[in-house]
């Protein structure tokens, strides 16, 4: 919610409340990823950015896949026009989330090497870097486990000094993650987007 709406809901808790009722009562008949979409467009016909964000993300909770909100995109055209369009995609880039990357949406990935195994101490986490992707690589006496190192929260990058052991911790909303498992133990319900990885020859690849 933006801080405008939150200020009027606290200032006229009783107008605001009917506002939020007809939204929640237009909607009812839509299943709830058309109901995602629609909001999504409205605020890319608003160009409210901080909109855009909040409800694409909402959309991708509700099942919305990535291509489905470009396809949104594109029916819209005659509403939207190509301007408010290129914006949207903009705001898409900026976000960096990894399910709107041309290479997830075309298929176009490939195995990337991520260094010698014998780099990597059993029970250790490191960060790296590849190809301008952070990426964590955690290594247990069974496996290798390569992580995005962007919170699946709003794509924030998470630094070397959120890691405490095997607790990582996102620096902007204090989501937290094992790095064994990568599961969301706190804060939110989402878990770090993992990366297929391989032991070639003492090499740890990784399909990115």
């Amino acid at each position: 919610m933006s801080e405008a709406l939150d200020y009027l809901l606290k200032v006229r808790p009783e107008a605001m409340g009917h506002y939020f009722r007809f939204m929640a009562e237009a909607g009812r008949h839509l299943d709830p990823k058309t109901r995602a979409l629609i909001s999504v467009i409205t605020k890319v016909h608003a160009q409210t950015e901080a909109g855009f964000r909040q409800y694409l993300r909402r959309a991708l909770k509700d099942g919305v896949r990535p291509m489905e909100v470009i396809d949104a995109l594109l029916m819209a055209f005659p509403a939207l026009g190509l301007t408010r369009i290129v914006w949207a995609i903009d705001v898409l880039i900026q976000m960096d989330l990894p399910e709107f990357r041309a290479a997830a949406l075309t298929g176009v990935s490939d195995w990337h090497r991520v260094g010698d195994t014998d780099a990597f101490d059993v029970g250790e986490t490191a960060r790296i870097e590849l190809a301008g992707q952070p990426l964590f690589v955690h290594r247990s006496a069974e496996e290798f486990r390569v992580y995005d190192a962007r919170c699946p929260h709003q794509g924030t990058p998470i630094p070397e000094q959120a890691l405490k052991g095997t607790r990582l911790t996102c620096p902007k909303h204090a989501w937290k993650f094992d790095v064994q498992s990568g599961r969301c133990t706190q804060g939110g319900d989402r878990p770090l987007r993992r990366l297929e990885s391989k032991v070639v020859a003492g090499e740890l690849l990784v399909y990115c």
